[in-house]
């Protein structure tokens, strides 16, 4: 269960890019399209995801609902450049990094006490008004796991 739960707000969590933050097609205010996601069972959503400048960082926010239907909310604050920065919120992972691919593409891992606990990649349509996050992990039963989430841009 932990590992459906860092899934999700890591789905939720991650996109931006610390390069030209003006043309960034990652920055903005994501929500969640539940309709075209795939979310394992009884794991939790997160329905909106932030993206803004921090200084020279970026900020990532995520807000939705754990599995138990209480609120859930992460903050994230770093660059997109690989390495490990602290993650606030949520119960399965400490820490998180992403790197820039390309203009569109951000490869993202969440890590507790330094062992990664779910990766994924998160892909920005060419318009600009999706998002695309796909994660992998493991559940605590040790069970492989994957979500497909797409967001809309607002």
């Amino acid at each position: 269960m932990k590992a459906r739960n860092l899934i999700l707000t890591v789905a939720l969590c991650f996109t931006g890019a610390a390069l030209c933050f003006a043309d960034n097609p990652n920055m903005g205010t994501w929500k969640l399209n539940e309709a075209k996601s795939k979310i394992p069972a009884g794991a939790p959503k997160n329905t909106t995801v932030v993206y803004e400048a921090a200084g020279d960082s970026v900020k990532v926010t995520t807000d939705g609902t754990g599995r138990d239907g209480k609120p859930s909310h992460t903050e994230w604050t770093g660059k997109f450049d690989g390495k490990d920065y602290p993650l606030t919120g949520d119960p399965t992972a400490d820490s998180r990094s992403y790197k820039q691919i390309n203009d569109r593409t951000l490869e993202i891992a969440n890590k507790m006490g330094g062992k990664v606990t779910t990766s994924g990649r998160i892909v920005v349509s060419e318009d600009g008004k999706t998002r695309t996050l796909h994660l992998t992990g493991t559940d605590s039963a040790g069970k492989k796991i994957t979500s497909h989430t797409v967001y809309d841009k607002q």
